[in-house]
């Protein structure tokens, strides 16, 4: 019978994806800091980034010096926004956003990701108009689903969707007005299991067999890519997807 991962082995894989999501999380703080300056009070979107930080473990410290390498109080690395837009096997549309400090190896890198598993790089703007820009504040299943709802309606949420398999709650919310619903959700006692400003699709596309396996293997080597920040998809996966 064969034998599965060690404990070490386990470990160290566990401690391989903790510093991927760090270093994601790192690189979003800086760019947010120096674009919006170093105090999260007047910069939401770094009071966004350091929140992520803090639900991952991270500490204050190392995230203070993130911000003090942005704003040049610590010498530091400048990361520049880039985004990519393509089509995954079967019409999928993918977005790709990237921070990076070296163009030439992250197009590369994303270019190769599409190619190995049969999708296409397209041109700026060419899948990005199927999507919308959105806030999700996230409740898992179990969530009161009566109590969210009113209390959602009162934050100024735009909808609630309930998914019912599982019972799992997405209240919506307009990009600008995330942090406000957000906050006057937990103010009303519904902490969010999770919550992020994200792109979603108007219309998403169904894939099965292995053209699903062929979507899934590309998500995932472009989210494994550390200057991939965020991959979005309008795919719609069934559970042979993941066979």
């Amino acid at each position: 019978m064969g034998r599965g991962p060690s404990i070490e082995g386990r470990k160290n894989a566990s401690d391989a994806k903790r510093g991927k999501i760090f270093t994601k999380i790192i690189r979003e703080i800086s760019v947010a800091a120096r674009s919006g300056g170093g105090d999260p009070a007047g910069n939401p979107r770094l009071r966004t980034a350091i929140d992520k930080g803090l639900a991952a473990n991270m500490s204050k410290d190392v995230i203070e010096r993130a911000i003090k390498k942005a704003t040049g109080e610590l010498e530091g690395v400048d990361y520049e926004e880039i985004r990519y837009e393509g089509y995954a096997p079967g019409g999928v549309a993918v977005i790709v956003d990237c921070l990076t400090d070296n163009k030439v190896r992250t197009v590369a890198d994303v270019r190769h990701a599409f190619g190995k598993f049969g999708g296409n790089l397209g041109t700026d703007g060419s899948v990005a108009f199927m999507f919308n820009r959105v806030g999700v504040v996230t409740y898992g299943p179990g969530a009161d689903e009566d109590a969210i709802t009113g209390a959602a309606i009162e934050a100024g949420a735009d909808d609630v969707v309930v998914y019912p398999d599982d019972g799992s709650i997405d209240v919506l919310t307009p990009p600008d007005g995330f942090e406000a619903v957000r906050d006057a959700m937990i103010a009303a006692g519904h902490p969010p299991a999770h919550a992020e400003v994200t792109y979603r699709a108007d219309n998403d596309i169904a894939v099965e067999g292995d053209t699903a396996q062929q979507v899934v293997k590309l998500l995932d080597w472009l989210e494994d890519l550390d200057d991939v920040q965020n991959v979005y998809s309008n795919a719609e996966l069934g559970a042979d997807a993941y066979a």
